[in-house]
């Protein structure tokens, strides 16, 4: 398994997976409950730069040159001017006013969004990506990483405390309940 810097290129593969990861929100930023809107929602930003779901702001797992996994993180002090794209993107193509609250903040790079085609899950791909920027971002940079994981979902949780992540904080994201866990350099 190879893991890279995502390009545009990706952008076909990588919405999909991150949908899997994050179908609820996206449900939910874009007021509807229609998969094919989602994708199409998270391809066009996902193909272009300078917003909170770009390319450039990925990484991929391929296998046999086919992308296996995506995940989405950012410097969580840019997520503003990152997320002010979409916010006006919603509001022109969706007629709403949205209002979200910040999931991250400076002093952290925030994944969010980790997905792993359905065919690859339970072989480990989701933690070796994690590894991958364990090792990049707080071994090699000495930068802090930071995820949100839903309070119902403990195995998640377990899995991210087992590679070092500890708790540091609860939040209310879109109506769900999360903990936030960090992972410092």
């Amino acid at each position: 398994m190879i893991i890279r810097k995502a390009t545009s290129k990706d952008a076909q593969f990588i919405s999909p997976l991150l949908l899997l990861a994050m179908q609820d929100i996206v449900f939910q930023i874009i007021g509807m409950k229609q998969e094919n809107k989602a994708l199409e929602f998270l391809l066009h930003f996902i193909k272009k730069e300078n917003n909170q779901y770009s390319y450039q702001n990925c990484f991929v797992a391929e296998e046999n040159y086919k992308v296996i996994a995506a995940v989405n993180l950012y410097d969580g002090s840019k997520l503003k001017e990152l997320r002010k794209p979409i916010i006006e993107y919603v509001h022109k193509c969706f007629g709403t006013n949205l209002q979200i609250e910040d999931e991250s903040g400076p002093g952290e790079y925030y994944i969010d969004s980790l997905g792993v085609s359905p065919s690859w899950q339970g072989k480990g791909v989701g933690t070796k990506l994690l590894q991958f920027l364990i090792n990049e971002y707080v071994n090699l940079n000495k930068q802090t990483l930071g995820l949100l994981v839903d309070e119902n979902n403990p195995n998640a949780k377990k899995l991210y405390l087992k590679l070092g992540f500890s708790p540091v904080g609860k939040t209310l994201f879109l109506g769900k309940h999360y903990d936030h866990l960090q992972i410092k350099g």
